[in-house]
């Protein structure tokens, strides 16, 4: 890459968020450069990892509902472009679970039939009927998505990438440092510097590096950016039990319990994670391995739920972070001081499914400005956790 070239758009952060708006940049004939520090999807990343839930239910809160919808449509007809041996999408269907007093089934209820998404509501004996395998004598409703499941995460990730480069996008693997001071006179970044001392110049930069936001904006983002330490666990299933791979198990969420699940995939384990809030971390400097605690803990909640593994063996661990505002909305808004920057983050632990809606707002509020969406804005992140999107 020549130091002299000047693109549209420099895109920083090549996870989900990133790659989509990268993407979507390009289709509408924009210069883009996608950089990263680790690599698409790298294990350091939010967006890192074997699998993420995608899933349309969001309670009463339609906006999430729409726009994972309309991200559905877009991840199915990049893997249908990209023809890939492996499946990235698993449609196993998303299953929640409460009690018949949990109002946000209800809720779900109304919002998944106005938005014409397939569903089935479960009473408690067909629950037990049809899920066994399940201990849920405590849990009398459930709504199934049937059209639901799971994305195959950092493969997913890099499909998007390539994708984008043949677009006309450009890569580089190289890290940012932190802008300084721009000119006042114009209130714009003219370029940004890399850690060998090479300078990039656009016409505008997105900022969509998750966890780091913070630490790259430290005055702006750094009260605003909460990356917190999520633990998740991979069981062995018994030797020839189909009963944990799908169709005979779906992707699974607990909310009162904070905890969610998914089928035997591509034969890694049963995956299960604590949905709750971890510690607050630094995404360079954190551990990467599971606690004891943790463990424990994991091991008490199966033999509770799901009795036939209660011996079994954990085959896999994995230890990332959600990058979380302070209610759970994602953040996509200008620099407060710097018109041709713009943020892309907040995924908040449920931000993955939405990649390619991000990329096409962020897309649309670059070239066409336009309305934006209230609750994405900075003025809207608070300072402290009051955690409202799930």
């Amino acid at each position: 890459m020549s130091k002299s070239k000047t693109y549209d758009v420099v895109v920083v952060g090549a996870g989900v968020f990133g790659a989509w708006t990268a993407f979507h940049l390009a289709r509408r004939g924009q210069r883009v450069l996608l950089i990263d520090a680790y690599g698409p999807g790298n294990s350091r990343a939010s967006s890192g990892g074997e699998s993420r839930i995608i899933r349309m239910g969001y309670g009463a809160d339609e906006l999430y509902t729409r726009w994972a919808i309309r991200s559905l449509v877009q991840w199915k007809e990049l893997f249908a472009e990209t023809m890939g041996t492996t499946p990235l999408f698993h449609q196993t269907g998303v299953l929640w679970l409460g009690n018949k007093e949990y109002a946000r089934l209800n809720e779900m209820t109304a919002v998944l039939t106005r938005y014409k998404v397939p569903f089935e509501s479960l009473s408690s004996s067909a629950i037990t009927e049809r899920y066994p395998q399940f201990s849920s004598h405590d849990l009398g409703a459930g709504i199934l998505e049937t059209e639901s499941g799971v994305l195959m995460a950092r493969r997913a990730v890099s499909e998007v990438v390539q994708s984008a480069l043949s677009l006309g996008v450009e890569y580089r693997q190289t890290q940012v440092t932190p802008p300084g001071a721009t000119d006042s006179r114009n209130s714009r970044l003219d370029a940004i510097s890399t850690n060998n001392g090479e300078k990039i110049s656009a016409a505008q930069f997105v900022f969509a590096c998750g966890a780091w936001l913070g630490k790259i904006f430290p005055e702006i983002l750094g009260p605003r950016i909460f990356p917190s330490r999520q633990e998740v666990f991979f069981f062995g299933v018994p030797p020839g039990d189909g009963r944990f791979s799908a169709p005979l198990l779906p992707t699974w969420l607990i909310q009162a319990d904070e905890v969610y699940g998914m089928p035997d995939l591509e034969s890694r384990g049963f995956k299960i994670a604590f949905d709750s809030h971890g510690e607050r971390v630094d995404p360079d400097t954190q551990t990467r391995v599971v606690s004891a605690e943790s463990i424990e803990r994991v091991r008490e909640y199966v033999a509770k739920r799901f009795p036939a593994l209660a011996a079994a063996p954990i085959v896999e661990t994995r230890v990332c972070q959600y990058e979380n505002t302070s209610n759970g909305d994602f953040l996509i808004d200008r620099h407060p001081e710097t018109n041709n920057v713009w943020f892309a983050g907040g995924g908040s632990g449920h931000g993955f499914k939405h990649g390619p809606a991000v990329g096409e707002y962020v897309a649309q509020q670059i070239m066409d400005g336009g309305p934006a969406e209230p609750r994405f804005s900075l003025a809207s992140k608070a300072t402290k956790q009051n955690r409202a999107v799930y």
